[in-house]
């Protein structure tokens, strides 16, 4: 199935490619904070526009992580900082224990006007411990995603190999864990759950539009999964799409959910479920607003909760008001 990808090029988030080592523990680090919108592993700028993990070696790409901001929360001046605060700038191809081509530093920029900045940030390492550094600042040539096993792959394989000490992450993002969302046995949620619920949640079913609990709900809050309580939306990326169903531009995370191929009614859609309880939530569309991605997750209401913003610490959600808090 192909993945729907979000088109940040048009949106209004600002993009910047880095290279720091192995890129497990470098998207884990960067997706951890705070205004860091999305973020891809992949290879970039090597000699050729195409390549794969078993032939970065040969074609000079090195490993990569996408990473999409927010520059109303992040500035790529702090990106920056933070970037340095987990590489050897000095180091030629090398960072912790991997030793190649592939592992060399860089930072590759699609805007023109972000190169004095960063040109200046570099310079300033350089004069303070006088020494030139190994870090290549280019202009990105190409980029390459990662294969499936490798994205968020520390998420998918806690205690899993990282060079980069992840303990101290600033400005850090609500830590998750699938151990705290539990799902109920399928006799318990019959209980809990309303038919429609059950209909929805467990067996792919779809309410009807405009009759639905949040479609219209113009509160500050979070939406959870209705099985689990896992944190799936924000009420910031809630927008009227007209559908008649709740519909988002992203995910609180984008590890937050899952997507597979739906060809049921004679149509050939991508299907979202949630990540703890594997319960049905909606579809993704490629027609959302281009400034947020140009995504639409249409979702129904009976596969969420919502919880006010002023009942989020209360509900056992305090961590995500920071959300709220943002400029």
């Amino acid at each position: 199935m192909k993945e729907l990808i979000p088109d940040f090029k048009n949106s209004r988030y600002k993009e910047i490619y880095l290279a720091g080592g192995c890129f497990w523990g470098v998207q884990k680090y960067f997706d951890s904070i705070m205004g860091v919108v999305y973020t891809k592993a992949g290879y970039a700028n090597g000699k050729s526009r195409e390549t794969d993990y078993y032939s970065i070696g040969n074609t000079g790409h090195a490993e990569t992580v996408y990473v999409v901001y927010d520059e109303g929360v992040i500035s790529l001046k702090k990106l920056i900082s933070i970037y340095f605060n987990i590489i050897d700038p000095y180091s030629l191809n090398r960072q912790g224990n991997d030793v190649g081509t592939q592992y060399r530093t860089g930072i590759y920029y699609v805007d023109e006007k972000d190169k004095a900045l960063i040109d200046e940030t570099v310079k300033s390492y350089e004069e303070k411990f006088h020494k030139e550094t190994a870090l290549e600042v280019e202009p990105l040539k190409n980029f390459t995603a990662a294969e499936e096993y490798h994205q968020n792959y520390l998420d998918k394989t806690p205690g899993g190999y990282c060079h980069i000490d992840l303990r101290n992450i600033p400005n850090k993002k609500p830590e998750f864990s699938l151990e705290g969302y539990v799902k109920p046995s399928i006799k318990q949620l019959k209980s809990l759950l309303t038919e429609e619920q059950f209909n929805i949640s467990q067996q792919g079913g779809t309410e009807s539009p405009f009759r639905n609990a949040y479609f219209n709900n113009r509160e500050e809050g979070l939406y959870v999964d209705i099985v689990s309580g896992e944190p799936l939306f924000l009420s910031k990326d809630k927008f009227d799409s007209g559908s008649g169903w709740p519909s988002f531009t992203k995910p609180v995370s984008f590890s937050a959910i899952k997507s597979r191929e739906d060809s049921s009614l004679f149509m050939k859609r991508v299907e979202v479920r949630s990540r703890a309880s594997d319960s049905h939530l909606g579809h993704v569309f490629n027609d959302g607003p281009k400034e947020g991605g140009g995504l639409r997750y249409c979702i129904n209401s009976g596969a969420l909760r919502f919880i006010k913003k002023e009942d989020l610490e209360v509900e056992g959600y305090k961590d995500y008001l920071k959300y709220f808090d943002l400029s």
